[in-house]
């Protein structure tokens, strides 16, 4: 069953479900302009999936054929993964933040062999043992990466800019943390409700109203600059909560107010995971062995191969976050390199 929602002021959504995956859905919304309706994140790449969308669009009065152009948050394929099927049917643009739209074209030509190398060579710097890297280097040899052909977008989401919603206000405000591009989108324009703040956000996966969002590594396998997608992220949620809107639109869950109260529950639970992992850290540990150690929604034995990629990329990325703060570093001839608390 199509499940829409009208938002009010020309806003409805449509949850467009996620095969057997736990968030069960994603929002997409559908936002009425003068050129047709143009669709924030388009749900992922799937034959159902997709039929839930066009069914939702028509619930909302409008079609695939009509859409008039598509702004994708961030490059995961549960939000991007049909832009493609949109704008084939229907000629609309696809607008993505540069930093995403690299990670986008790196996926398309990468060769499959090089991601392969390069995971495993990750994976053995971050500690984990070698049953683990074993399918990796056992899959060098394929020649192709299921899910990993996202559509280009054709436009450029750059940040603070008005984007092309003819009768409509809607701001990009760049929010990286999550993926290095990800971008919410502030719709200037009173609340229909006349609830008081500055309008309605839609906040992708930055700001949910339950869920901490992954906070992971997404590098250049030929940039060796290291970056801190964890500062990065806190340093977003502050520039959110300043915004104070309305009321939030999140790509999950359901929508909500009090977007600074939000922000500042993040903000808490990530410094008390930091404090978590300085007293993890008063032994040296490296990613893997912090990874293992830190608290999941289940234990490490029952968490599945991907995901405890996942969660490698995560505690790494928390390391990095230490480590510039100064309250840890890497142990000097330990290989691979551990961490310990200062």
């Amino acid at each position: 069953m199509t499940k829409t929602f009208d938002h009010g002021g020309g806003v409805r959504s449509v949850q467009v479900p996620i095969p057997d995956n736990p968030l069960g859905h994603t929002l997409v919304y559908v936002v009425d302009t003068g050129r047709g309706p143009v669709l924030v994140d388009t749900g992922w790449d799937d034959p159902a999936s997709w039929d839930v969308l066009v069914a939702g669009l028509a619930a909302c009065g409008t079609g695939a054929s009509e859409v008039y152009g598509v702004v994708v948050t961030h490059h995961h394929p549960d939000h991007h993964g049909l832009s493609a099927r949109v704008r084939e049917a229907s000629g609309a643009w696809v607008a993505m933040h540069e930093a995403d739209a690299a990670i986008v074209r790196r996926a398309r030509e990468t060769r499959p062999e090089r991601w392969y190398a390069y995971m495993a060579d990750k994976l053995a710097a971050a500690g984990a043992p070698e049953e683990h890297i074993a399918p990796l280097r056992a899959a060098r040899g394929r020649r192709t990466l299921p899910g990993l052909s996202p559509a280009l977008p054709d436009r450029d989401v750059a940040p603070g800019e008005l984007l092309d919603l003819p009768g409509r206000r809607l701001r990009a405000v760049w929010t990286p943390g999550h993926t290095p591009g990800h971008v919410c989108l502030h719709l200037e324009e009173d609340h229909p409700a006349r609830l008081a703040g500055r309008g309605r956000l839609f906040s992708g996966d930055h700001l949910l109203p339950e869920i901490t969002p992954h906070i992971g590594l997404y590098e250049d396998p030929d940039d060796a600059t290291v970056t801190d997608p964890l500062g990065d992220y806190l340093d977003s949620l502050e520039r959110v909560g300043r915004l104070t809107p309305a009321e939030v639109l999140p790509a999950h869950q359901y929508a909500f107010t009090d977007a600074p109260g939000r922000v500042r529950q993040l903000l808490d639970h990530h410094e008390q995971r930091l404090a978590g992992l300085l007293a993890l850290l008063r032994e040296p540990l490296t990613p893997w062995q912090l990874a293992e150690r830190m608290e999941w929604n289940r234990p490490w034995a029952d968490i599945p191969y991907g995901s405890r990629n996942i969660a490698v990329s995560e505690a790494e990325s928390h390391l990095r976050r230490l480590v510039k703060q100064g309250r840890a570093e890497p142990l000097a001839g330990s290989e691979p390199v551990a961490y310990v608390a200062v």
